[in-house]
């Protein structure tokens, strides 16, 4: 479950491409969940505008960053809510498992977070002795298979009922394979239901922090984020510092683009605010709040102009459904967190380009993503921006701001390769020679080419080149004038 190397990449993706039975499951779910959104959506006029203003909250709330964060930590402060601030993984974890520790906690039962996954909670957890249980269905079912979730919103999308069916009569005692979906849902409620009365601290993750009340929101589908948030004593709420917004009128643009653009809803089935522990006289409810604030390079992000639009991100996922290149490998082939178009351009701040400049290049360039993404973050740009980072060569970045990792995909021979057309690029006497060789030599150039061949007709020039063409065109034209 931990970070898989960029090295591996082309090697996971190979094996996704060639199990037929895996590409349909995920072709068949993200045809499925663009039909849901585009019926949610059904007037262009009405969506643009929406999207217009969704942008405008976040770029708002992105410009006011530093300020909307003392705002929210003042005003949570007061309703009772303990915050901490976590500049790395290390640290969140540390801060969490120190929670759980003074809780005396010997479980600590999760609601859906992708932030939690991020800071890889569920191995610092386990090695203070402390056990975390994955209360959303899909993340129960890709812990116990041992895995990492393949979409943002659905974590197990990647698995049939067979063999969901199969994982749970294997791993959770007592119970007989069945491929029921009901039944199985009804195994999984059980078995976490038991698990809900038993936990002292429960954790969650967080859409939307609203600065002005100090109150955190939360959506959910199936009720597990509104138990992980009140029945245990102590509820630890952990998100990053790009989710603050400045005033609860914010929220409603915000959730309604992000239901209709992740599960094709127009409203999703928990809506839960949280602003403080139980009170006095309250019968239920926990007696402690904490909110952890993770920075993990968003902070760099932010304070570079070229990428603060990917804080925009409101986490719906829409980008993945349509993008070609994820429907084709899925979310586990790209090895991290955030997989997808999102997870190309989040990635790289997170952990640097020298652990993932190989999935920078994992796109088509389409621009599908950015034509889907409700805040209008401009994916591909962003996309080109980074590969320009991680090929950018050593000279030149000591006088520019460069990304960590900047240079880690850059590799000699095709860096050699442009120096070379770049130096016949500024000649002309020295281009139209070589044009001429290449034209006239095209029958000797090899049919293998490496990489592009494995799937593409050789690269061959024309038999005469443009400027022949033309010249040509030219005197025919002299000619019968």
């Amino acid at each position: 479950m931990h970070f898989v190397p960029a090295e591996g990449f082309r090697d996971r993706t190979a094996a996704t491409v060639a199990n037929p039975q895996l590409r349909k499951s995920f072709r068949g779910a993200m045809d499925f969940l663009m039909a849901k959104r585009a019926a949610q959506f059904t007037d262009p006029q009405a969506l643009e505008s929406l999207r217009d203003l969704g942008e405008a909250i976040r770029r708002y709330s992105l410009s006011r960053l530093p300020e909307l964060l003392e705002q929210l930590e003042a005003n949570l402060t007061k309703n009772g809510v303990k915050v901490h601030w976590a500049e790395t993984p290390e640290e969140a974890q540390a801060i969490i498992v120190g929670i759980a520790q003074r809780a005396e906690a010997r479980l600590v039962v999760k609601g859906k977070s992708m932030v939690s996954e991020e800071v890889e909670l569920n191995h610092a957890l386990e090695a203070a002795g402390i056990g975390a249980l994955e209360s959303d269905m899909g993340e129960y079912i890709v812990q116990l298979a041992g895995e990492r979730p393949s979409h943002i919103i659905m974590p197990a999308i990647h698995k049939t009922k067979e063999e969901i069916a199969r994982l749970f009569a294997e791993k959770i005692p007592g119970v007989d394979y069945t491929d029921s979906v009901d039944a199985l849902i009804q195994i999984g409620r059980r078995v976490l239901r038991e698990k809900f009365c038993r936990t002292t601290v429960g954790l969650s993750g967080v859409n939307v922090a609203v600065a002005e009340t100090g109150t955190l929101c939360l959506v959910e589908n199936e009720g597990n984020g509104r138990m992980c948030t009140s029945v245990p004593d102590v509820h630890i709420a952990i998100t990053g510092i790009e989710k603050v917004v400045e005033k609860l009128e914010h929220v409603p643009p915000l959730l309604t683009l992000l239901t209709r653009s992740a599960t094709g809803q127009a409203v999703t089935t928990y809506f839960n605010w949280i602003t403080g522990p139980r009170r006095e006289g309250e019968l239920d409810g926990p007696r402690e709040v904490h909110l952890v604030l993770v920075d993990n390079g968003r902070s760099r992000a932010y304070a570079d102009e070229r990428f603060r639009a990917t804080l925009q991100c409101i986490r719906c996922g829409a980008c993945m459904n349509h993008c070609p290149v994820y429907t084709r490998i899925g979310g586990l082939a790209y090895g991290t967190t955030y997989p997808g178009p999102i997870g190309k351009i989040i990635s790289p701040h997170l952990l640097g380009l020298e652990a993932t400049h190989s999935l920078v290049t994992a796109s088509s360039l389409c621009g599908a993503c950015g034509e889907v993404c409700p805040v209008r973050i401009p994916i591909p740009e962003l996309l080109i921006q980074l590969r320009e980072q991680s090929n950018k060569d050593p000279v030149s970045r000591r006088h520019e701001p460069a990304l960590a990792g900047a240079g880690a995909g850059r590799k000699p021979l095709p860096a050699l390769a442009m120096r070379a057309w770049s130096f016949l690029y500024a000649r002309p006497a020295l281009y139209r020679l070589a044009t001429l060789a290449l034209t006239r030599l095209r029958a000797v150039l090899p049919r293998r080419q490496g990489a592009w061949t494995e799937s593409r007709a050789p690269l061959r020039p024309a038999a005469r080149s443009l400027h022949e063409l033309m010249r040509d065109r030219k005197q025919e034209r002299a000619d019968r004038a």
